[in-house]
């Protein structure tokens, strides 16, 4: 079999809002934009007998690792502040779990949701785009399953090898420097900033990218379609400015809808790109 278009390696998850249980995770949500936006896409994760692979679109290749449970989120509010737990884990990912025929994979985005991504995995994909929705990696999860920020510092390997670095700005509450130091680092470098848009590092230089208006329904994994449709875009057009401007439009889509209902298409996502340039000038 020939290798997917576009790899995302992290965990699947349910995640529990209030009464409701939804699948998700950086990878998933990746991995169908990029097949929506019209590539070949698979997923490497790991995961439990209880996660409901059938509701993942069936073109989507999923190569899943074994684990006695699934990687579990629950989401609550406090004062005003989303506060998650994770009280279960599903088994790390690593270089070894990769397949011969995907180490051809085009686009490669490792987005892990909690430290579960080996960072060695760079090294398995030696010809692809390498990016990270590195999110994952600044969280780490307490006795108990309360979930915690900590300090992220690359290692060398790993930057030398990142074409492109995709953060929120609520992941980066308190490190900041260090991640603007790590942006002077890649080519390309996105801090998403929710209904103000986002920031876009080139080369270190720093751009503003303008929002598009939306109707918020369900926010989850909204950086995560930003971060797939950047490098869907960006391997078509080979022009970071107009990529994050199509990431920007395909993640406020995605926010009008739950989970990915509301994701276009290749041809939704130019006519609402090419509104949104007209709305520019």
């Amino acid at each position: 079999m020939p290798a997917p278009d576009f790899v995302a390696i992290g965990h699947v998850t349910l995640d529990r809002f209030g009464d409701a249980v939804r699948p998700g995770g950086a990878a998933l949500f990746a991995a169908v934009t990029a097949h929506r936006l019209g590539l070949s896409a698979g997923i490497l994760t790991s995961h439990g007998d209880d996660f409901p692979l059938e509701l993942i679109p069936p073109q989507i290749e999923v190569l899943s690792v074994p684990a006695e449970e699934t990687t579990r989120f629950t989401h609550r509010h406090e004062a005003g502040t989303r506060v998650m737990e994770v009280p279960a884990l599903a088994r790390p990912l690593g270089a070894p779990d990769v397949p011969q025929d995907w180490r051809e994979a085009s686009i490669v985005l490792l987005a892990p949701v909690i430290d579960e991504v080996d960072p060695l995995l760079a090294v398995a994909f030696p010809d692809a785009t390498l990016a990270a929705a590195a999110q994952g990696w600044l969280r780490a999860r307490e006795v108990g399953g309360a979930l915690t920020s900590h300090a992220w510092t690359p290692p060398d390997f790993l930057v030398g090898r990142l074409q492109a670095v995709f953060l929120s700005r609520e992941d980066v509450t308190g490190h900041e420097e260090r991640i603007v130091e790590l942006y002077q680092r890649v080519p390309f470098g996105v801090l998403t900033a929710d209904r103000d848009g986002a920031l876009l590092f080139v080369n270190g230089e720093r751009y503003e990218v303008r929002p598009r208006r939306a109707r918020e329904v369900d926010a989850t994994g909204a950086g995560d379609v930003f971060a797939a449709a950047f490098l869907v875009h960006y391997h078509r057009e080979g022009d970071p400015w107009e990529a994050a401007s199509a990431a920007a439009c395909a993640g406020s889509l995605a926010v009008e809808g739950e989970g990915w209902s509301s994701l276009p298409d290749r041809h939704g996502l130019e006519q609402v790109l090419a509104r949104y340039r007209d709305d520019e000038r």
